[in-house]
């Protein structure tokens, strides 16, 4: 049925060709006597006559041979559909090539409102804000950027983006100095909350509580994974051993005590090590109790099904022997938390991510991070972990499904801020909570190596990829692939000395990469590639923040400097409370 419906024209053709050819047959046969030129001169004289086709003539050879000619041309016709060749002219080796910015990306920014465009390099950039905007000018905002070192990623792409100041901003500073450079710009012109996260001086930072995002079991659970993933050290495992997953029960039972039943100012990752402290055991007395034991019994009675006694009582399945080994292994594994100065870093919460994507004033929060150093990184993780999550939440439960002000994640030196757990599957559902993330590598490998197989399916998420300037063979080589190949026109000469001189001329066309390696090793330093999806790439120049409109209030030296120190300490210093008049005409301060 279906292949009477696929060639249901062929078969109204055939039928109407047949009937015509049995009625000129039969014309030539009986009425002009085989005379063809008198019965074609005929015809189309009196064309009406072809109107008394009917009845048909099954005079065999009228019939028959019209057949025959019918069922012939409807054989080679399906012959040459079968066999048919396809050309692509001028691409038969492929059809790459530059986009066009301005016919290609037109619609796709703002040209109205230009603080509305997330910049990827001079020309190139997409709107931010795109609700009203056809579907199929629209793409999720994440971003993949790579670049080696010096090539730029913080001078065009992270700082000329944070001016735009069209969203909160979660920015990973390496060295430090971002905060320095525009904080006060953001402050004053955006009027920006201003927020900073330091684990390289922790005088220099605002204090940030794990356990202030802690709601319930499952918060537990995260927080408990996201340590042990970036804790695990070189000579880590593959799979997790036995020690691992008992440490994994001690955390979330002394997490899930300290979250229920500690006071508010207690609940902090410094008692927790106070708690493993505590954990005291006796080898040679199965017997023996600690302070915990006690703790945990009293907890049991009031509460038989609390999760920090079930899974207490899982821990307590080991000897003596055995659990002195697993509180060895938590104690090594948590030694940055008995540092007194990390202690009160982590001792109470300045930061209220959880207020980052609420209606009003916007946000951003600076986390500098060390560039050298991974002691710390397990901390960062944590607070990157939380907040993607916990905005996820945010916006389903507070928001329906999608936060007021867009959150932007700018990721710098992605590879020196641990493992996010389950990144791969956050980063492909944030986009419809209103919020997005650019990553920043100096090389693709450094993604593969912490993420692994999922790695590509990061990629795979992120809408726009840019190329700022590399020597990292992997990403070069993927690169090129990535961009294609086009097709070139080739021309030979041949010329053979001989007693008769002859001379050839050859022409023919081949495949070539858009850009071979070479030409990428070799790219110019302002120059960079964008690829946006469903797009052809650009070669276009990075972006010059000098032309930015806000970049007058960059800080240039003194000028416009953002002073952290002085903006703690207004930050924290207590306000003097205010004395109020009242009179019959009302109150006013005195």
């Amino acid at each position: 049925m279906e292949k009477i419906k696929e060639n249901q024209t062929y078969i109204i053709l055939g039928v109407m060709v047949f009937i015509l050819l049995n009625y000129l047959f039969y014309y030539f046969r009986v009425i002009f006597e085989g005379n063809i030129l008198a019965a074609i001169d005929y015809l189309f004289s009196e064309p009406q006559y072809l109107l008394y086709a009917f009845p048909l003539s099954l005079h065999p050879i009228d019939f028959f041979v019209s057949l025959f000619l019918v069922g012939f041309a409807v054989f080679v016709i399906q012959d040459r559909k079968k066999n048919k060749k396809k050309y692509k002219k001028g691409v038969e080796h492929g059809s790459a090539q530059w986009g066009n910015i301005e016919k290609d990306l037109k619609d796709m920014y703002d040209e109205e409102n230009p603080y509305n465009n997330i910049l990827f390099s001079q020309n190139t950039k997409i709107r931010l804000e795109d609700k009203n905007a056809p579907f199929q000018v629209r793409r999720n905002k994440n971003v993949l950027i790579v670049g080696g070192s010096g090539s730029g990623k913080t001078r065009f792409m992270v700082k000329p983006n944070m001016l735009q100041m069209n969203a909160s901003f979660v920015v990973t500073d390496p060295k430090g100095t971002i905060v320095n450079e525009i904080g006060m710009v953001l402050k004053n012109i955006g009027k920006y909350k201003i927020k900073i996260f330091n684990t390289v001086k922790f005088n220099k930072s605002m204090r940030y509580n794990p356990l202030a995002y802690v709601y319930n079991e499952q918060d537990i659970l995260k927080l408990v994974h996201t340590i042990i993933v970036n804790t695990e050290g070189e000579g880590a495992k593959k799979g997790e051993d036995f020690w691992v997953k008992a440490e994994r029960l001690l955390y979330q039972a002394y997490l899930s005590l300290i979250v229920s039943k500690f006071p508010k100012e207690e609940q902090h990752l410094g008692t927790l090590m106070d708690l493993l402290s505590y954990s005291t055991v006796k080898e040679d007395d199965e017997n023996y109790k600690n302070p915990l034991d006690y703790m945990f019994e009293q907890l049991e009675k009031e509460d038989p099904t609390h999760f920090a006694v079930k899974q207490y009582q899982l821990y307590k399945l080991a000897a003596g022997k055995t659990a002195k080994s697993i509180l060895i292994s938590c104690g090594a594994r948590l030694a940055p938390l008995n540092i007194p100065a990390l202690r009160d870093l982590l001792s109470k919460d300045e930061l209220n991510l959880d207020t980052l994507g609420n209606k009003g004033r916007k946000t951003a929060l600076f986390i500098v991070v060390p560039d050298t150093d991974e002691t710390f990184n397990f901390i960062v993780a944590i607070m990157y972990s939380q907040l993607f999550n916990m905005l996820c939440t945010i916006a389903d439960d507070r928001y329906k499904g999608e936060l007021p002000t867009h959150v932007r994640f700018i990721l710098d030196e992605f590879a020196n801020i641990g493992k996010i757990p389950n990144f791969e599957k956050l980063i492909a559902t944030i986009r419809s909570r209103n919020i997005s993330a650019t990553i920043i590598l100096q090389a693709f490998a450094q993604l593969k190596d912490i993420y692994k197989e999922k790695a590509n399916i990061i990629d795979g998420n992120c809408d726009t990829s840019i190329f700022l300037g590399s020597k990292e063979k992997t990403t070069i080589k993927s690169l090129s692939e990535e961009l294609g190949k086009e097709t070139i026109n080739d021309y030979n000469e041949s010329k053979t000395r001989s007693n008769t001189d002859s001379f050839g001329q050859n022409y023919s066309k081949l495949g070539r990469a858009l850009m071979t390696q070479d030409e990428l090793l070799t790219m110019e330093r302002d120059e960079c590639i964008v690829q946006i999806l469903g797009k052809k790439p650009f070669k276009d120049k990075k972006y010059d923040i000098t032309k930015h409109p806000r970049y007058k209030f960059h800080s240039q030296g003194e000028k416009y400097w953002f002073d952290i120190n002085k903006y703690l300490e207004a930050l924290r210093k207590p306000k003097e409370p205010k004395l109020m008049l009242t009179t019959v005409n009302g109150s006013r301060e005195i």
